[in-house]
């Protein structure tokens, strides 16, 4: 029998017909869809899993009498039916950290060699020159570069409010419902300039109370709560050495107060390790509690430098955290100990990070990444293709905080990624699952987001059905970039 929700007229569904696989997670028996997927195309969600051997049941009369049958197969007839004979299904990847608009401050050289404090006092600079107008072409880039790479929902922090730039989120929003993604734009924050001991220039650095503000004024205009939500809030300061304690403290308690949650960078390397101790006497794990952080409604990104404690203790807590490989590598952090943090307890998701430590915005690569560093430290066996999945995936949704995406279950949002395995590089690969990862897809030929086509052929399709003029967005993005860097 296949697992099916209650029918709706066949009309509104889509069956993905027969894929090569589909990914339901570690463990999963894969002959519970080997058939494929049938999506309520009104509702945008998953109604059906169509196990090997099965048909879609198509109405209520399914597996009853001679004329029950009959309507059956005429439902199925009307089914809209896509023949999913050459892609692999994931569900939608989510990337849980990202800052878009450091596509404009890629691969430049001043920093390509440097660790993360020189790389940040380089480029400080050069971000306080950002405008509305870079912001909007950044954010369209990094969203539709993921979007091609399987991703369907992205969580975003932005920190950088210099002159001109109070509505960076808003601009942000609009870009998100053009492109039809969903996202978890998090409000940042720098409130710790240089003259108090921090690492941002002055002119990097806002007052809390006109953080907290517009925190607030967001959230009210902005976040969409339960299932199928597109555009969330959350409040995201900085880092230790770039935010105030009483900043820290006082974000918490409205992200108490407003029931959003909390994400900041946090253990990404040595040189942070020893900036807490110096400033604050703790280590970060310590700092964290002390302001109020250490519960289920924060993620942290990279959290590189725990000790077996710290590991125990943000587990027990609930905390999650968004594993950068490449990022990690790139600035020479560290290795996450992403498989110890999970067997505590700790939701591990996977995230790209700014485009300036990672130079790309693709998340179907970060996977394989992930795979690849987390076996130097813990071998093939525990590190495998389809747990480092289940971080890009379920677990990346749960860092977020979302029950309602990154797993391919009936009820759950239609958000998909269909990749295929043709070309050079996957000739000759034998297991589809293995296959995604091992052999480095690059691009998804398909995406879906609550039942709605957003990459079509490789190409990403705006909300409005239209796909994206990349050149001409490249043409301009291009131009704000060497606009930004010259100054």
């Amino acid at each position: 029998m296949s697992q099916a929700s209650t029918p709706t007229p066949a009309s509104n569904r889509l069956w993905l017909k027969d894929p090569l696989a589909v990914h339901l997670g570690a463990g999963a028996d894969p002959a519970a869809a080997a058939r494929g997927i049938v999506i309520d195309r009104d509702s945008g969600t998953i109604v059906e899993l169509v196990p090997a051997g099965g048909e879609p049941s198509g109405s209520d009369a399914a597996g009853g009498d001679a004329a029950g049958g009959a309507q059956t197969a005429r439902a199925a007839q009307a089914m809209t039916v896509v023949d999913a004979s050459a892609h692999v299904i994931t569900p939608g990847l989510v990337n849980t950290h990202h800052h878009f608009y450091q596509t404009l401050t890629r691969a430049w050289a001043p920093v390509a060699d440097m660790p993360l404090f020189g790389w940040l006092i380089n480029l400080y600079p050069v971000w306080a020159r950002l405008t509305p107008q870079a912001l909007e072409l950044a954010t369209t880039v990094a969203m539709a570069e993921l979007l091609e790479s399987g991703c369907t929902t992205a969580a975003d922090h932005h920190y950088l409010f210099p002159t001109g730039m109070d509505e960076a989120i808003d601009v942000q929003v609009d870009v998100v419902r053009r492109l039809g993604m969903r996202a978890m734009l998090t409000r940042g924050s720098m409130s710790l300039g240089e003259k108090d001991g921090g690492l941002p220039p002055q002119r990097t650095v806002q007052d809390a109370e006109v953080i907290l503000a517009d925190s607030r004024r967001l959230v009210e205009a902005y976040h969409e709560r339960g299932a199928g939500a597109q555009v969330q809030i959350a409040f995201a300061p900085c880092s230790p050495f770039s935010v105030t304690t009483e900043l820290m403290r006082e974000s918490a308690v409205l992200a108490d107060e407003l029931d959003v949650r909390l994400h900041t960078h946090l253990a990404e390397t040595i040189d942070e390790e020893h900036f807490c101790r110096e400033r604050f006497g703790l280590r970060t794990v310590d700092y964290l509690e002390s302001v109020g952080w250490l519960g289920d409604r924060a993620w942290l990104a990279h959290g590189v430098h725990f000790d077996d404690d710290e590991v125990r203790r943000l587990g027990e807590a609930g905390v999650s955290v968004a594993h950068c490989p490449t990022s990690n590598m790139r600035l020479a952090s560290g290795i996450a100990r992403a498989v110890e943090l999970e067997d505590a307890g700790v939701n591990v998701g996977l995230g790209v990070d700014g485009s300036a430590s990672n130079d790309a915005s693709n998340i179907i690569r970060e996977v394989r990444q992930a795979l690849y560093i987390q076996r130097l430290r813990y071998g093939a066996e525990a590190v495998t293709c389809a747990r480092v999945l289940d971080w890009a995936t379920k677990g990346s949704a749960a860092a977020l905080g979302r029950d309602d995406i990154g797993t391919i279950e009936v009820g759950r949002q239609a958000d998909l990624a269909m990749f295929r395995l043709d070309g050079l590089s996957f000739s000759g690969s034998h297991d589809p699952i293995p296959a995604l990862v091992l052999c480095g897809a690059e691009k998804a030929d398909r995406v879906m987001v609550g039942g709605q086509w957003r990459v079509m052929d490789g190409h990403a399709i705006g909300a409005d059905g239209v796909e994206l003029d990349k050149e001409a967005l490249i043409a301009a993005h291009q131009e704000e970039a060497r606009r930004l860097v010259a100054g």
